[in-house]
């Protein structure tokens, strides 16, 4: 059977780099969590921090939306990691947006206790 292909959306930027750094561990373990129940997984939290910080890329939206936006495409299902900021993140609710237009399922995952809404 083929894997189901999520895309796991996460808030990351914030002004303070420890915050960030936050997100970016939290995201792994829910990546991991998501792999070991039997899913492919891209986050690009998860992803392209290490990245961002190797080159000193931008850590902003107006930088990632087009090289995020186009991996909503690619995923069969968007997931909403519902770490603190995700409500107010302007990626999180761009990448909501996406994938509502193209018809994709968008779950919540609350990390706190497993549960995962529709």
């Amino acid at each position: 059977m083929k894997k189901k292909k999520l895309y796991l959306a996460a808030p990351y930027s914030d002004e303070d780099e420890k915050v960030m750094e936050y997100r970016y561990e939290e995201a792994v373990k829910e990546v991991g969590k998501l792999m070991e129940l039997g899913y492919s997984v891209i986050c690009p939290v998860v992803h392209y921090h290490p990245v961002a910080k190797a080159a000193n890329l931008p850590r902003t939206w107006d930088y990632w939306q087009e090289i995020d936006i186009p991996l909503v495409h690619c995923a069969d299902e968007v997931w909403v990691f519902m770490i603190k900021g995700w409500k107010k993140s302007i990626g999180v609710n761009a990448e909501i947006r996406e994938a509502r237009k193209l018809a994709k399922p968008v779950r919540y995952v609350d990390n706190r206790d497993r549960r995962i809404k529709k």
